[in-house]
């Protein structure tokens, strides 16, 4: 089982993370890439890159022929899989071995056997590993409406719906009353569908606040299998992971020893090889309970490397070379504790709305404990296409306090600017006194922060970005030390929904006052080196982030961050307005997968008009206003972009339609 080029059917942070560490053990690298990615770090670190197709994941990035066409045109003879995309799917992993080349991951058998949550929870069973009461029944039969239903009766809620092909939080859905059952199997089963080709769902008792705890297992072809300690990823939105850490807060030696044995046990019963992870749901009371295999390294292996002194991609290589596991269990030591968090270009103050664009500006921190995974670089545009995680940022100390400390202020240090992120939310989970604490649970973000109020910049703020834009527009430059004559002048400023009118005072000794809502605030502009403004207002000196980028400032100060422009003078025409009650607009780009009206239906407030898929997330789009639906622009399958208007509805004076029945 000798490789010596590995090609990465992958893209972004993990792309450049197997790439580091395989060119570290002597390897050769091959990177994959469609044309939304041609100028990506990945692409250019790799000693060798193929174009595989255009942006869409089924024409690149899924597309079987394509990967294996390029491995035989760089040379490659081995694999690696990543995560997400074609990594746990027993199709890929033969077509590659089939090929000739070396699988770095587990058997197409052992991807088959976990690949399926209904067929692993059956084998789970089967094993001993305690499993969650629910229904996973794959036939015919059990898949029809009325045997979904009349088991979801059975198990009782709060119920939990999944597609049995996938993960991610993609084709899952909770039902917390049963009017809301119909809709959400239909729903579950267009995203899964939609998302890994299959409809098949399999049913489970939610337990609505437990933890999400799972375990790194490892295993090679000699036979041997251990497991890394735990991993708490309790802190979910969507069922999608936010917050990841090691070790767990709720977790005891003794209880990770028993978990651990459990995982370990799941592995041996598929005769696992390579890098797992077994998560299981953990209740108030210690109870754990299988939840699903994932056949594959996961996004948050960087806190159990931080913990363990352990590079788990190195080990995958080695494990696919035909090495043993480098260490036995007895030898596995946990030092200090590690947390991860996952840097998304979406708006949480926005329903968590995917973003995409350029990225005017990104620095990620640096220093003792810190490390930021990355597959980026200033002014690479966030595609539509893929998944919205910008990068992971990891921290680690001798203490889970230490450690959180830490990560909030790597956090604050690193710099995104052109879009819109959810930096400052990720600092507010850290900082809030529950998680602090160590009480998340998979409920933490529903109880304490459900719908996260935007944070609006400040008088210091609004002072700051008033300095930089006159110094930028006024004086061409940026330099505090430039003599200039004196200038005195009305700024009006606009960030969202808020327009200021503030006074500047433009000193030639380099003092910039700026007068908001009548309080004058001195603002000297003390340094710079690129995007990180060294600033004094007032007596109180300051690092903020800002960049102007045409008529637009993007400023990140205090943690909070706005783009500032400056409206058009009174009196000129007025821009045409654009959406308005009754217009439904795309929030965000993305694929249009279903349009539920016609021109001519009555809805009432709130129905949903379209589904939307943006980067792989399904968003149901409705208008606030009740009545006729008087134009639809688009079908299933159009692209949109964000902005686009979608459909209209016409208010009139006709009695509200009563919401569907569940019987419906």
């Amino acid at each position: 089982m000798t490789f010596s080029t590995i090609l990465i059917a992958n893209r972004g942070e993990i792309a450049c993370r197997i790439i580091r560490t395989a060119h570290a053990l002597g390897y050769r690298t091959v990177a994959v890439y469609s044309d939304a990615d041609a100028g990506a770090p990945h692409v250019g670190l790799a000693d060798r890159a193929v174009r595989i197709g255009p942006p869409p994941v089924r024409e690149s990035y899924l597309n079987v022929a394509a990967l294996l066409a390029a491995a035989r045109q760089a040379g490659a003879d081995a694999v690696h899989p990543g995560y997400g995309f074609l990594s746990e799917n027993d199709g890929f992993a033969q077509a590659v071995l089939d090929a000739g080349l070396v699988f770095i991951g587990p058997s197409p058998a052992a991807i088959r056997a976990m690949g399926n949550k209904a067929a692993a929870k059956r084998a789970m069973i089967a094993a001993g590993v305690p499993c969650i009461p629910g229904f996973q029944d794959s036939s015919d039969d059990g898949q029809s409406a009325a045997r979904l239903t009349a088991e979801a009766e059975r198990i009782g809620l709060p119920l939990l719906i999944k597609a049995a092909a996938g993960g991610g939080g993609r084709g899952m859905r909770m039902v917390r009353d049963w009017d809301g059952l119909p809709a959400a199997l239909a729903s579950a089963r267009s995203e899964a569908e939609s998302a890994f080709g299959s409809s098949e769902l399999i049913l489970e008792r939610a337990l609505t606040s437990g933890r999400h705890v799972e375990i790194q297992v490892f295993g090679d072809s000699h036979g041997h299998a251990i497991h890394l300690g735990e991993r708490d990823c309790s802190v979910q939105r969507r069922h999608q992971k936010v917050v990841e850490e090691s070790p767990s807060p709720a977790v005891t030696p003794a209880l990770r020893a028993e978990m651990g044995a459990a995982a370990v046990l799941a592995a041996r019963s598929i005769d696992y090889v390579g890098a797992g992870t077994v998560e299981f749901m953990l209740d108030a009371d210690g109870k754990f309970y299988f939840l699903e295999m994932n056949t594959r390294l996961q996004v948050e292996h960087p806190v159990t490397e931080l913990v363990t002194g352990l590079d788990l991609v190195a080990w995958q290589l080695r494990v696919a070379a035909g090495e043993p596991l480098p260490l036995a269990q007895e030898q596995i030591e946990l030092r200090g504790h590690a947390i991860e968090v996952r840097l998304y270009a979406e708006d949480p103050y926005a329903g968590y709305l995917p973003q995409a664009g350029e990225v005017v500006a990104w620095q990620p921190a640096s220093g003792d404990g810190v490390r930021v995974d990355h597959g980026l670089h200033r002014q690479q545009t966030v595609s539509p296409f893929y998944d919205p995680m910008i990068a992971k940022v990891i921290s680690h100390g001798r203490t889970r306090d230490e450690a959180r400390r830490r990560l909030v202020s790597a956090l604050g240090r690193s710099v995104l600017l052109g879009l819109a992120n959810n930096k400052r939310f990720l600092a507010d989970i850290l900082e809030h006194p529950v998680f602090a604490a160590g009480g998340a649970t998979t409920r933490f973000l529903d109880e304490h922060l459900p719908a996260p109020a935007r944070p609006e910049p400040d008088a210091r703020a609004w002072a700051i970005a008033a300095a930089i834009w006159t110094l930028g527009h006024v004086r061409g430059d940026y330099s505090p030390w430039r003599s200039a004559g004196r200038a005195a002048f009305p700024l009006t400023l606009r960030t969202g929904e808020r327009e200021r009118e503030l006074a500047v005072d433009l000193d030639p000794g380099g003092i910039t006052t700026v007068t908001v809502d009548g309080v004058a605030l001195p603002v000297r502009l003390l340094g710079r080196d690129g995007v990180v403004f060294r600033v004094l207002v007032g007596e109180v000196q300051e690092t903020v982030h800002a960049a102007v980028v045409g008529e637009r400032l993007f400023l990140d100060a205090r943690g909070v961050q706005a783009e500032f422009t400056e409206p058009p003078p009174k009196g000129a025409a007025p821009e045409a307005e654009v959406g308005g009650d009754g217009n439904l607009l795309a929030p965000t780009s993305g694929r249009v997968v279903a349009v539920h009206v016609q021109v001519g239906d009555r809805v009432r407030r709130g129905q949903t008009l379209v589904t939307l898929e943006a980067m792989k997330i399904e968003n149901a789009l409705a208008v606030a206003i009740a009545g006729v639906v008087t134009e639809v622009k688009v079908k299933p399958g159009d692209q949109v972009p964000q902005g686009r208007l979608l459909a209209v509805v016409t208010p009139d004076d006709g009695p509200e339609p009563a919401a569907a029945s569940a019987a419906a």
